[in-house]
This record gives structure tokens, C-alpha cells and sequence, in this order.
């Protein structure tokens, strides 16, 4: 109890004097004149640089200091941002966008007098250019490989035009200039500061820059010039300030929100979650009406994967190269009851196709995956030539720490119908270098969308695509044929009618075994207001305030 007590004052400590800046900035007036939204980050913040948002913590914090020409809104449609409208041509290679002409970066020592200028079509291309420059060494450097021509595919018309053309045609391309790596900065800023452009931040995003100490505390202000105004004609945002703590044990960190000093939680830690949470994902009756339990999808699956490559020499003495046994084992698992079990009901059961629920094309009534029939496992099995499993060797499954709890679940369901799996638990690192090299040949897996769109997902069984993303070697030409169409079709509607057909080929071929369509969990303090949230699990704060 003495070292939990320590902690919390210490934690205290490191909120006052984070605290005690943000009043300095605000002319010392009371927090309660202010509207300050505060979370933590267990893991830090490694850059504000947008060319390196490989990572939620950072994503979060550069979404709030910087804008992309096109974001996705709640139903993970692509809407307008820096672009007011966009034209694509009938080729589907050249998409021309008309930019906003009232959009400003932040007041910077690196402007003339130290006021920020008006963003133009300039500063697009040099920022998506800066991505693809490997001087740069941008995490986000693949995200035009093979879709555009370095140095010619982005163009400034004139200041408020600017235009892609890509090499072939990829209709996600809108998705890709959402994320947070195709953020536009000014080209001044990294002129001055070279790699420290990471610690200072300069953007048009709702707020901008004021203080970070690194491994303590972040805080950013209101942007007083951003560009967006609410119904009403009220400018966003309704914030005065974000402050950004570091706490790295999510113990804490509950227990800060508890006290009232954190706005919101991402996520339940395991070792809590009994604590919070009933079997069915509710908030326990303690809890109610001391905070807010707020669920949605999260475009992330959870999934078990087979090596499928028939010339591997892995694959030609296993019983996973039957299409039946990988059918037997998807209809083999209860989803449902692991779900509660093991999740406490985060997340749900995949019981559709690959394509996990929350994207814009998902539609369980036209895809349909494997429900739990033990009987119609033991029958494939059969038919496969193993009978109750009799004379089938045992199938290892690789899996890394966290999800031992699921493998061994999986194990268990699975010998309850002949089919013996060995649960081998080896480092996160491992198992990525032997999936890259197709030396696994049974996987736990997850994938979460880089963008918006199903495409995703579905390029992991393109068998032009190496692994990553095609992990499972899987290889179908009539799936390649639609894949391609689908890249070239504009219609939303027919796309997506495309990926579904996709989606129905991989469930019956089964090089995987969806396990469950994961979601966000927050918990947000009763008095916070317009926190909404959608599958990219993005961090919106432009129309948040207490109350």
C-alpha cells in the first residue's frame, strides 16, 4: 500500500506542475474558466513530425497539430479537409483537388514577423514529396511506392490547385491522403530546424504548439485562426488546451482518471478489466453514473493464418493443405464464448468474412463465415480422410505472450472434435521474421486498416503481394481478376460489391480463421461533450467541451 500511495503522490506532483504551466499560458486564471481536455499516454510521443506517424501516440498528437487534404468522417466516408472539392479523370489516374483558401499555419518564429502565412498548393507537394524523399527516412515512405512517379506525380496548378496522378489506378488513394503521414507542413519549418522539426511542430490543425517535456508532459493551445466553424458559425475548436501525460502503467492511469485528473481512457488494461467491465462488455453498477463506457468498431481483425503455398516443403506433409481440414477447424472454434470469456465481450465474434465490421462495404446478411458446428467439423475431417481425426499428426500453432490465453482456447476447442494443436509461444519479433519468410505454417495474426477502405484487407491475398501483407501465400486468379477491377471501379456501390465477392472466395478457400472484429473501448468522465470516435480510432477534439 505505501509504494501504490508514493506513486500517486508523485503522479500529483507531475499533474500539478503540468498544470501550473497551462495556468502561466492562460494569464493565471482558474482552470475553471478554461476548458482544458487532459489524457494520458502510457507509451510517449517518439515525434510531432507527421512524417513519422507510425503509431497511435503519435497520430493522436499530430492529428490535433496539422490538417490532410481529405479525413474521414464517422462513417469512414472520405470528406473534404485542406480540399474544399476533387475532380478525378476518366482514366481514374489524375485527381485534381481545389484547396481552401482561408487555411493558415500557426504563428512561428520561422514566418517574417512571426505570423503564420496562408497554406497553398505548394505546400501539398512539398510535403507529400517529403514523405517519398528518402532523406527523410519516413515510416509513411511505402504509402505511394508503386503508385507514384517520384518527383512528377504531384503537382501545384497554381496556389489553391493541386493535382496526383498516379501511376495505375487505386481508388484507395483518397484513403491514403487521410492518414496522418500526408499532414502539409511548411517547407520554412524544416528548413530551420532539420530533424528537430520533430520538437517543433508547426501545422493548421485546431492546435497548435506550446510545450513538451519529453517523457512528462505535452501541452498544445487553441489554434485561434483554424478554419472550421461549427453549424452555428462558431469557430473550432470549443477547447482552450490538450494536456498530454506520460504515465507509463496503466494502473496509474486509472487511477488518475478515478480521481478526476484524466478526461478519458483508451482501453482497459487485463489486469482491471474484471474490475470495470461485466462479462457482457457493460460498465459494473459501481461504476455507473462515475463515468462513461463508449464502444465502437475498430478496424483491426484478429485472426489465425495457415501457409497456404502449396511448393513450401512445411505445407506439402501437413494436413492444413486440405482445404477441408482448415474448414473443419474454422467451424471447430465457439467465437461467441471466447469472446466473453476471454475479451469480456470487447470485440465481435467473427462470424462474417475477413473484412471486419466498421468499414463502409461490410455486410454480414451477403458474407457469411463459420459459425461454431462441431458435428460439420467432424464430418470434414472425414471426408478430408481423418475420421474422428485418427491418423492426423498435430498441428503446431505459433502465437506470441499476450494471446497465449486465446491459442490455448483455440487448442482446446479444436481437440474437442479430434483435431490436435500444440500451442507454441515464441516473441513477437520471431514470429514476424518466420510469417515474412513463410516458415510458419499456422499463425495467430492481426491487421489493422493502414486507411478506410476494405482494400485493406484484401490485398493480404493478393498473390502479387509478398509478405507482408500476403502472410498466408494465398494465390486464386479469379480473386486477383476482381481484386484488380476493384481498384479501377469508382462506384462505391460496385466496389464494394467486389470486395464482397473477394471476401466470399477467402472464406470458402479458408487461409484463415477470422477469430473476432476488435473494438475501441473508452472511458470518458461524465462531463465531457462531442467525443465522438470511429473505426480508425482517430482522436477528434475539434467539437469536444465540458461542461
Amino acid at each position: 500500500m505505501k509504494s501504490c500511495y508514493c506513486q500517486a503522490v508523485i503522479i500529483e506532483i507531475c499533474f500539478a506542475g503540468l498544470c501550473s504551466l497551462l495556468l502561466a499560458a492562460c494569464g493565471g486564471q482558474e482552470s475553471g474558466s478554461r476548458q482544458v481536455f487532459r489524457y494520458n499516454q502510457t507509451e510517449g510521443i517518439s515525434s510531432l513530425d507527421p512524417a513519422f506517424a507510425k503509431n497511435q501516440a503519435v497520430i493522436w498528437a499530430v492529428k490535433q497539430l496539422y490538417n490532410t487534404l481529405v479525413e474521414p468522417d464517422d462513417e469512414l466516408v472520405i470528406r473534404p479537409s485542406l480540399a474544399k472539392q476533387w475532380r478525378v479523370s476518366d482514366d481514374h489516374l489524375t485527381y485534381t483537388f481545389d484547396l481552401r483558401t482561408d487555411v493558415y499555419f500557426h504563428d512561428s518564429e520561422i514566418f517574417p514577423d512571426g505570423k503564420g502565412r496562408r497554406l497553398t498548393a505548394q505546400d501539398v507537394v512539398y510535403s507529400l514529396q517529403r514523405i517519398m524523399d528518402p532523406a527523410t527516412a519516413s515510416s509513411g515512405a511505402w504509402i505511394f511506392n508503386g503508385r507514384v512517379k517520384a518527383g512528377e506525380g504531384f503537382k501545384a496548378l497554381n496556389d489553391s490547385t493541386f493535382q496526383l496522378t498516379l501511376i495505375h489506378p487505386f481508388h484507395p488513394i483518397l484513403g491514403i491522403l487521410s492518414m496522418q503521414y500526408c499532414s502539409v507542413v511548411p517547407h520554412e519549418a524544416i528548413e530551420k530546424y532539420g530533424k528537430d522539426f520533430r520538437s517543433h511542430p508547426c501545422g493548421t490543425g485546431p492546435f497548435r504548439f506550446f510545450f513538451w517535456d519529453e517523457g512528462q508532459g505535452l501541452v498544445l493551445h487553441r489554434n485561434p485562426v483554424y478554419f472550421e466553424r461549427d453549424s452555428s458559425g462558431r469557430g473550432l475548436p470549443y477547447l482552450d488546451a490538450v494536456q498530454i501525460s506520460f504515465l507509463d502503467n496503466k494502473a496509474s492511469e486509472f487511477l488518475m482518471f478515478r480521481q478526476g485528473q484524466l478526461d478519458f481512457m483508451n482501453d482497459i488494461d487485463a489486469s482491471f478489466k474484471d474490475e470495470v467491465l461485466t462479462k457482457q462488455g457493460q460498465l459494473r453498477k459501481e461504476w455507473e453514473g462515475r463515468m462513461i463506457l463508449q464502444k465502437h468498431s475498430y478496424l483491426n481483425v484478429e485472426y489465425l493464418g495457415f501457409l497456404v503455398d502449396s511448393s513450401a516443403a512445411v505445407v506439402k506433409h501437413s494436413p492444413v493443405k486440405l482445404r477441408k481440414i482448415r474448414q473443419a477447424i474454422n467451424y471447430g472454434i465457439d467465437r461467441t464464448k471466447m469472446m466473453m470469456y476471454l475479451r469480456n465481450s470487447i470485440g465481435t465474434a467473427a462470424l462474417s468474412g475477413f473484412i471486419p465490421a466498421g468499414l463502409p462495404s461490410f455486410d454480414a446478411d451477403k458474407v457469411k463465415g463459420y459459425p461454431y458446428n462441431p458435428a460439420l467439423a467432424r464430418q470434414l475431417l472425414g471426408e478430408a480422410g481423418y475420421p474422428d481425426g485418427k491418423g492426423m499428426p498435430a498441428i503446431k500453432l505459433l502465437s506470441i505472450p499476450i494471446y497465449a490465453d486465446l491459442a490455448n482456447y483455440v487448442a482446446n476447442q479444436l481437440q474437442e472434435t479430434g483435431i490436435r494443436v500444440q500451442v507454441e509461444v515464441i516473441q513477437k519479433s520471431l514470429l514476424l521474421e518466420q510469417t515474412a519468410k513463410s516458415q510458419a505454417l499456422f499463425f495467430r495474426g492481426s491487421w489493422i486498416a493502414d486507411y478506410p477502405d476494405a482494400e485493406s484487407y484484401l490485398a493480404m491475398f493478393y498473390s502479387k503481394n509478398p509478405a507482408p501483407p500476403n502472410y498466408t501465400r494465398y494465390s486464386n486468379p479469379a480473386f486477383d481478376e476482381l481484386y484488380e477491377k476493384a481498384l479501377e471501379e469508382n462506384d462505391d456501390s460496385t466496389r464494394y460489391e467486389l470486395y464482397r465477392e473477394m471476401d466470399r472466395m477467402v472464406m470458402v478457400d479458408a487461409p484463415v480463421v477470422p477469430l473476432f472484429y476488435d473494438e475501441v473501448i473508452r472511458l470518458i468522465q461524465p462531463g465531457i461533450k462531442g467525443f465522438t470516435g470511429h473505426g480508425m480510432n482517430l482522436l477528434d477534439l475539434r467539437r469536444v467541451r465540458k461542461i
